[in-house]
């Protein structure tokens, strides 16, 4: 990949404005945590840093999240990291104030934490189901909840939501994950619906094949390749491969956060309830 592809530029188009980010330690977040920072804002970065159940991918650690801190502060921006699950309302209202207290406010938030676990339905025991669930549906409205007061208060807010390329498709072994990503979107429109005339909007972005530790586990290489007994990473990016129109093996997290910026910018005022794909061109399979 090009250095030119690689290189987002630097301004200061956040100066002043403060970033929640969830998943913060690694892949997405980490990236659209960086990108932030390197054009002024302030973030706080909240990620689980464990594991959690029936997830396939190597857990975060803390030790993730203070690169993720390092990172931000390398390119000049200040972080405030917290250790929080999406999951509980409570740890979300808390780390929002904790940002809000030392950044002064929440301007922006993006609810990126994620997880999958891939089986078929009926492998899918209840508890992995509801596991999924919670991360990915019920965790961004618990980051939601946290932040929106202050931002109606303020009348301002940008809010992305982290979709999929399985939130307008639905994938084999993914019923769980497609089913939380659906709702996702359900989420933000009816949101957006609610406090369009309020000064924030809210969106979701779908990302679909990215290099992150999301996919690079036994678990999802077996399941993108079936014909092999012992597949590799190699193995599955074969298969990613054939999933994109763009000729590309993945997107990358910076492709993601591309997107990200344009939708928390003041480019992006009156867009609101919208779904922007960055699927390499897999969306246009989709009907609408």
């Amino acid at each position: 990949m090009s250095e030119q592809r690689r290189d987002a530029g630097s301004s200061g188009e956040f100066e002043g404005r403060s970033a929640l980010i969830t998943g913060a330690a690694r892949g997405q977040g980490r990236s659209h945590a960086v990108e932030l920072a390197r054009r002024g804002a302030d973030i706080v970065a909240v990620d689980v840093c464990g594991p959690v159940e029936t997830a396939d991918q190597v857990p975060s650690s803390v030790d993730d999240l203070a690169e993720t801190v390092r990172l931000i502060e390398e390119v000049g921006g200040r972080c405030l990291p917290i250790v929080a699950d999406v999951r509980s309302d409570e740890q979300m209202q808390a780390a929002a104030e904790r940002g809000a207290l030392e950044f002064g406010k929440i301007d922006i938030l993006l609810a990126n934490a994620g997880m999958m676990h891939m089986a078929s339905f009926n492998e899918t025991t209840p508890e992995s189901f509801g596991v999924q669930i919670d991360v990915m549906l019920r965790g961004v409205a618990n980051s939601i909840r946290a932040v929106l007061p202050g931002m109606r208060e303020r009348g301002y807010g940008r809010i992305v939501a982290t979709g999929s390329g399985g939130a307008r498709a639905g994938f084999a072994n993914l019923s769980a994950y497609c089913a939380a990503k659906w709702g996702v979107i359900g989420l933000c429109k009816s949101l957006a619906l609610e406090v369009a005339r309020e000064g924030v909007t809210v969106n979701v972005v779908n990302p679909f094949t990215v290099n992150t530790m999301l996919n690079w586990n036994e678990t999802f290489y077996k399941v993108m390749r079936p014909d092999l007994e012992h597949p590799t990473k190699e193995d599955a990016i074969v298969a990613l491969r054939s999933l994109n129109e763009v000729p590309i093996d993945y997107l990358e997290p910076i492709d993601i956060s591309h997107a990200i910026l344009y939708l928390v910018s003041d480019g992006a005022v009156n867009v609101t309830g919208t779904v922007l794909d960055v699927m390499a061109g897999r969306n246009a399979h989709n009907s609408a």
